[in-house]
């Protein structure tokens, strides 16, 4: 068959290329009649709902004075025969012998697939009502238009559905076609961007028996994923159906998501039998969505007689939702030439001679003629935007209809309930997207529901969505023998017999999923040396183990091999090196500050006291006196704010500035001296020649770690450790005798291992402690397999143990500790540093800078205030150690003596003696020149 359709596109897709002739046939600008075809199978839920909408739609067209003035609508209708799409492709090419303006169809995809071809190179627009392959819109086929819902909305709701109830993986069951193929590659898409898959893929032909559809759901059935999405034709859906409820496939814990076919189905044919309506319990189904209108009220008021009146053997069926848009289509065709002859245009068609050399036969392809303005029709008929009985009809750029929905149907008992609706814009909700646009502009913001669903198995409590491999194989769960810390996993009498803390987790996480779970241990290592957990999980990607339990750190590298489930206890990476007790001693009052904040302390003490005295001496007699009484006082003050306790009043502003941040300086010093000392005294202090993993790091000492464990990658890589530092040790005993010897001896500096571990070997040796912060943060964890569903739940089951205190009970039953492992080990003496006070002396010397600059600012304007008005000039150095009342005395007499004198100038230049005769007249010039030349010599009176 597929021979024949190759053959047949690719006679015509040649001959049609070939230049177009001359030859033209013009019609009337308004003619009377315009032909239009449509083809689909009479016998399909789809076709004869169809059939009789066009039909009626043709009837309403040409009734209505309204459109297509006095031009009336001429339909020529095809079978495309149901069981032959080959004869449905040569009956479709006789509506291109009758200069056919648009054909209505095909029904299936494929059919549109090959007619499309042939519709491009005529330029007949081909309207579609039915074919929901999402790749016809592809710009391969221009002349394409589909006037309903594509695939590619329906996956994205039922994507969505299967988001909504958390589901991850599905199985798909599809019709092998260009239909079934492109929709569910469209729905692994779709499946992507919400983070599921398809798992598993059973592609079906039409032509299948019922042993091949038992065979193929005997596959189906061996998959864990129980959420299984049809999408397939009503008539071999149907027997699937059937098949699989035979094989006990419609039981408890199965989910069914037929695409909409079952809904066509039931809404054509409500009479179903029995056996069927057994079949299809709990199964859920799409509807196209069309909102409650005017228009559609009448029209399916309509329907009962439009079926009794029809010409048709089928009986009364009901009317389903491609019926709905089989009405609206000849509508929309019908506006389209309406404006395509209100554009002036004309209908005319040119005869292909290139066609002539295939004129022998019955299929006369010279007859075949091109649409001139097809084009133009097709441009008309993509900017329609009119009101019909399935809501506002209108085409996006991309030629879809707008606002895409369905109804979300569960199908029950004798009847089908609506739980819900999908709109391209919303989401899913239970309020009718129409509505939901309306209330709330179709924000995305509202949240996703459904209303409740009785799933098959009459149950209403949802599907967990897969179930372990239905072969009847127990799950292989890998076990490391461990020769050290049994307390995590040990081998018991039996060969699969295990105990210990990750056991024991593992059981009761078990238990708390609400399914069993039939698995078995199977240990991994030779018993002598710890087993390298890398090559246990390796196992996984293998197939050879299900699972592995046991102490399993989750690290990066090794997810990206299997999942993990919830950590199920945290355990980073710690140093324990050996450490000794720092013993109280006559110098402890000496430990809470390092010796440089100690020699600051002090330098600071002496610098404010000089600088207070710098600031105080001239104006306070306390800051006076000979020199060695000015420094004790400097030294007395400075040390006896200590206690602030000192005697000495302070006089100046800026002093008084100064004192004030020194002592709130102080305070904090002495409150943080007395904490420290405190907890010196009182805690006891353990001291180690390692500091952490710093200091460990730095030096060339040779380091411990457990064999087998991911500590080895992590120093090497992470940290950038040289190999041939590292140790590998195999026990708790090793760790201690490698200790115990130091690198002198053959041994470790230090032992980098994980704290899960490293708490029960400190238990009982107290000698030993961790020394730092703990470097990394991690936990261990459960493996599985990736995308295991088993490794959700078995982590929910950890999540409820934490929450119970079933983790707890469990971690003291097997790892209590004993006293010493609590003593708790600091790595040295919290001795306060500088650094965390340089803020509070940069403050303090601050004050002191801008104090003294102030300071020397108003020293300098009063030297030079003194030097202008005195007769004798001084050093400002020796003007600064003055007292400040002497100055001011003496700049005060001095300005006296300076009045008097400029006084007795100006009589003796002007001829005049005082009064008293002590220079009378011109003969005694001489006696004032001595007099000037003895106010000179003799000194100015203090």
């Amino acid at each position: 068959m597929n021979m024949f359709w190759l053959l047949v596109s690719m006679l015509f897709y040649h001959g049609l290329c070939i230049s177009t002739s001359n030859t033209s046939v013009n019609v009337s600008t308004i003619p009377s009649v315009v032909k239009i075809g449509a083809i689909f199978s009479f016998d399909s839920s789809i076709g004869k709902v169809a059939k009789v909408a066009i039909e009626a739609a043709i009837k309403d067209v040409n009734d209505d004075p309204t459109i297509l003035n006095r031009t009336m609508l001429k339909l020529a209708v095809q079978d495309s025969k149901l069981d032959n799409e080959f004869l449905g492709i040569v009956e479709a090419l006789r509506f291109m012998e009758n200069d056919t303006v648009a054909i209505l169809g095909p029904q299936r995809s494929v059919m549109a697939h090959i007619i499309s071809h042939i519709a491009n190179e005529l330029r007949v627009p081909l309207l579609s009502f039915a074919a929901t392959d999402p790749t016809l819109n592809s710009l391969q086929f221009p002349y394409f238009v589909r006037t309903t819902q594509s695939d590619l909305f329906k996956m994205a709701a039922v994507a969505e559905i299967v988001a909504y109830y958390e589901w991850r993986d599905v199985i798909a069951i599809y019709i092998d076609d260009d239909h079934g193929r492109n929709g569910i590659a469209a729905l692994g898409d779709m499946l992507a961007e919400k983070r599921c898959k398809i798992s598993y893929k059973a592609p079906m032909s039409p032509d299948l028996g019922r042993v091949n559809i038992t065979n193929a759901l005997v596959k189906v059935a061996l998959m864990e994923s129980r959420i299984i999405i049809l999408h397939i034709y009503d008539s071999l859906g149907v027997e699937v159906l059937d098949a699989a409820r035979d094989m006990q496939m419609m039981r408890n814990g199965y989910v069914w998501i037929a695409t909409d076919w079952l809904s066509t189905l039931l809404d054509t044919d409500s009479s179903l039998s029995s056996s069927v309506r057994d079949s299809i319990q709990g199964v859920l189904t799409l509807r196209m969505y069309t909102p409650e209108t005017n228009l559609k009220k009448k029209f399916v008021s309509r329907w009962s007689n439009l079926t009794a009146a029809g010409d048709t053997d089928n009986g009364l069926f009901g009317l389903n939702t491609y019926g709905l848009y089989a009405y609206d289509t000849v509508w929309l065709l019908a506006h389209a030439l309406d404006a395509f002859f209100s554009q002036g245009k004309n209908i005319s068609f040119s005869n292909d001679t290139g066609l002539s050399d295939f004129s022998e036969g019955n299929l006369r392809f010279n007859a075949m003629s091109v649409f001139d303005e097809g084009s133009v029709l097709l441009d008309n008929i993509l900017n329609v935007n009119m009101s019909g009985v399935t809501g506002q009809v209108k085409f996006t750029p991309d030629g879809n209809l707008i606002h895409p929905s369905y109804e979300v149907i569960n199908v029950i008992g004798t009847g089908s309930r609506t739980i819900g609706y999908w709109s391209n814009s919303s989401g899913l909700s239970v309020v009718p997207p129409d509505k939901l646009n309306a209330q709330a502009n179709g924000s995305s913001s509202i949240r996703p529901s459904l209303y409740g669903v009785i799933w098959p198995g009459q149950t209403t409590q949802k599907p967990r969505g897969w179930e372990l491999s239905s072969s009847g194989r127990q799950l292989r769960v890998g076990v490391p023998i461990r020769v050290s810390y049994r307390e995590f996993v040990s081998r018991g009498e039996g060969p699969d017999m295990f105990g210990g803390y990750c056991i024991d987790v593992f059981n009761a996480a078990k238990d708390a999923l609400p399914y069993p779970v039939p698995y078995k241990f199977v240990p991994f290592g030779d018993g002598h040396t710890n087993p390298i957990n890398q090559d246990l999980l390796h196992k996984i990607t293998t197939g050879d183990f299900d699972a592995v339990v046991g102490d399993i750190t989750i690290t990066t590298n090794r997810t990206k091999m299997v999942d993990f489930t919830q950590p199920y206890i945290e355990s980073g990476l710690v140093v324990v090196a050996p450490v000794w007790k720092l013993n109280s001693s006559a110098w402890a009052f000496l430990r809470p500050f390092t010796p440089l904040m100690w020699c600051v302390t002090g330098i600071s003490f002496l610098l404010v006291g000089a600088v207070v005295w710098i600031l105080e001496r001239r104006t306070n007699d306390e800051f006076r006196g000979p020199p060695r009484k000015q420094l004790v006082t400097i030294i007395w003050f400075s040390f006896s704010t200590l206690f602030f306790s000192h005697r000495e009043r302070i006089a100046s502003t800026l002093g008084r500035l100064v004192l004030i941040i020194w002592l709130f300086v102080v305070l904090i010093l002495n409150s943080s001296y007395i904490a420290s000392l405190t907890s010196i005294l009182t805690v006891e202090q353990l001291s180690s020649p390692v500091k952490g993993i710093e200091s460990l790091i730095s030096s060339n000492d040779p380091i411990g770690y457990l064999r087998g464990s991911f500590a080895e990658n992590y120093l090497t890589q992470e940290l950038n450790v040289h190999k041939n530092r590292l140790v590998p040790l195999n026990s708790p005993n090793e760790y201690e005798k490698a200790l115990r010897d130091g690198p002198r001896k053959g041994g470790v500096a230090a032992v980098i291992d994980e704290r899960a571990y490293m708490e029960l070997f400190l238990s009982t040796r107290c000698e030993f402690g961790i020394v730092g912060q703990e470097f990394t943060k991690m936990g261990w964890g459960f493996a599985f397999p990736r995308d295991s569903p088993l490794a959700i739940d078995m982590s929910t089951a950890i999540l409820k143990l934490s929450e119970n205190g079933g983790l707890q009970r469990i971690h003291d039953k097997w790892l209590t500790r004993s006293a010493c492992s609590s003593e708790g080990a600091k790595q040295d003496v919290d001795r306060l540093p500088l650094k965390s006070f340089w803020g509070l002396f940069l403050l303090c010397g601050s004050a002191c800078f801008l104090a003294l600059l102030l300071y020397l600012i108003k020293m300098v304007r009063q030297y030079m205030r003194h030097s202008d008005g005195s007769l004798t000039k001084k050093s400002f150095f020796s003007f600064v150690k003055e007292k400040e009342e002497d100055a001011d005395k003496m700049q005060e007499e001095a300005g006296k003596n300076g009045a008097k004198r400029r006084r007795n100038d100006q009589r003796v230049s002007n001829g005049r003696v005082p009064k008293d005769g002590t220079l009378d007249g011109p003969n005694n010039r001489g006696v004032y020149a001595g007099y000037e030349v003895g106010m000179a010599i003799l000194p100015h009176p203090a």
